[in-house]
């Protein structure tokens, strides 16, 4: 996955456009699936797997870091209770293996990237974002800050 730079948006980044992907396949499976796997494990996987996506991208319009963290960290969260209801969907024989291993790789992916934005973010928040600024009034001190005389 690629670096982010401070002033690109998430939605232009490959690893968002990666978990957009994900949600879609998950919504192709599951309309194929029984009316009642649909209304109970169905509309419970679709609503976290959107859920990544959509709070990625509430976050990172947001304005402040803690408030972009708040929203990254549901974001973990929903793509883990997505990776929960692609095991139970397994589980139950509504997910056939060679569909449930590279859902949840895609979701693992998708985490370990949310992680590595919420890293990303604290330690913007640690920094001072501040030009170099001389501050020079024209005046010379010695090392015990008493002015020195021309």
């Amino acid at each position: 996955m690629e670096e982010e730079s401070h002033w690109t948006s998430i939605e232009d980044m490959d690893a968002f456009r990666r978990i957009e992907c994900l949600t879609d396949k998950v919504w192709s499976i599951v309309g194929s699936w029984s009316p009642f796997a649909r209304d109970t494990i169905g509309k419970q996987l679709v609503r976290a797997a959107d859920s990544v996506g959509a709070n990625l991208v509430e976050g990172d319009g947001r304005f402040h870091h803690r408030e972009k963290l708040h929203f990254f960290y549901v974001a973990r969260a929903s793509a883990r209770e997505a990776n929960y209801w692609v095991r139970r969907a397994s589980v139950r024989g509504l997910l056939p293996e060679d569909l449930q291993l590279p859902l949840q790789t895609e979701i693992s992916t998708a985490i370990r990237w949310i992680n590595g934005r919420i890293k990303q973010r604290r330690e913007w928040m640690n920094e001072v974002h501040e030009p170099h600024a001389v501050y020079d009034a024209g005046i010379e001190c010695d090392s015990s800050g008493d002015q020195l005389t021309n």
